[in-house]
């Protein structure tokens, strides 16, 4: 089932059942999707372009999250976790810390890099392998790491 199929079924149920968070959400999500395949000129996007825009919303949402944390307005924080929550459903199993250090271990074999020098070959050749299932600033700070 695509993730349009999978958006529009949980959109009737969350309509049915009067989930309106969880609606708010899904709709939005599919106006980002539509947007994204009229930016790219094309009637469907692919599983790949999907991931990217889903991750782009839940990156989104993260860092509003942060910002609302500092300017303690804790009544956008418990929505902004909701919605992140929600959109997760969606995203593909995140790897752990451990599995995602191995990853790195062997990119950095792969590439032959030896320093921090190296940082951005080793970035470039990792993050295709974990798209949407990792987050950019864990995988930047264990290539740090392991670079140093």
């Amino acid at each position: 089932m695509s993730l349009l199929e999978r958006l529009n079924n949980d959109m009737k149920q969350a309509m049915k059942s009067k989930e309106k968070e969880k609606l708010a959400v899904i709709r939005m999500v599919k106006a980002s999707l539509q947007n994204e395949a009229i930016k790219l000129q094309v009637s469907e996007l692919s599983a790949d372009d999907e991931l990217t825009v889903l991750s782009r919303e839940v990156k989104q949402r993260k860092d509003s999250l942060h910002e609302f944390i500092k300017a303690g307005r804790d009544d956008l924080v418990d929505k902004l976790k909701a919605e992140i929550v929600i959109l997760e459903e969606y995203l593909p199993k995140q790897l752990t810390e451990e599995e995602l250090s191995e990853i790195v271990k062997q990119t950095i074999l792969e590439v032959n890099a030896s320093s921090k020098a190296d940082m951005g070959k080793v970035m470039s050749a990792i993050m295709p392998k974990v798209k949407g299932k990792a987050d950019g600033g864990l995988v930047n700070r264990l290539v740090q790491q392991h670079l140093s």
